[in-house]
């Protein structure tokens, strides 16, 4: 978290980050977005129940102010993403490495959310969760189920001036470690303006 904290308060410094960005945590449910966003907040693991109804917390990151959407991943509750996705900043897209038997069922609201104009031009962090489990996905397993292989847009600086590419990158993570989560918000932020 210290490089995320450095790199946010860099840009703050600069004029580069806007005061507050609004950030989705989309995924199926049990993947880990609840328990992202108790980390985020409080620095240490709390389990959650399960999310029932769309919750937001105001995270301070650096010197920059997030809004965090945490909207459920239940089949139900992917039916109010699109309420709130519609003005992040960015998304965050989490998915259990450890639950293949899921993964094309997260391929189906992954290809979704990347085909919704409302969402063309956001940049993506697709979190490959819970790689702590020894049975979970590689990188690059997680990447072939998801439809990625080809998509993603690399862990460097993607150019935005280019209209047809849109920030999109796989990190595979531990929440419940404090591990590989920090490289991908680090990597997302460069991209929130």
């Amino acid at each position: 978290m210290f490089l995320v904290n450095r790199l946010y308060g860099t840009q703050a410094s600069l004029g580069l980050r806007q005061e507050e960005a609004k950030i989705s945590l989309l995924g199926l449910d049990n993947a880990g977005k609840t328990t992202l966003l108790r980390m985020l907040k409080h620095e240490r693991l709390v389990l959650p129940l399960p999310t029932q109804f769309p919750t937001s917390e105001g995270l301070r990151i650096g010197k920059t102010k997030f809004k965090a959407f945490d909207l459920g991943g239940s089949q139900i509750a992917r039916r109010v993403w699109p309420d709130y996705y519609a003005k992040a900043d960015a998304v965050v897209y989490v998915v259990d490495a450890c639950d293949k038997e899921r993964f094309e069922e997260s391929k189906r609201e992954l290809d979704a959310l990347l085909s919704d104009e409302a969402l063309a031009k956001v940049p993506f962090l697709v979190l490959g969760n819970k790689i702590d489990i020894p049975h979970a996905a590689s990188e690059d397993e997680l990447r072939y189920h998801l439809g990625l292989t080809d998509f993603t847009t690399g862990k460097g600086k993607v150019d935005l001036g280019d209209q047809t590419v849109r920030p999109l990158e796989v990190f595979m993570c531990s929440v419940v470690r404090k591990m590989g989560y920090g490289e991908g918000f680090e990597w997302m932020s460069q991209y929130i303006k």
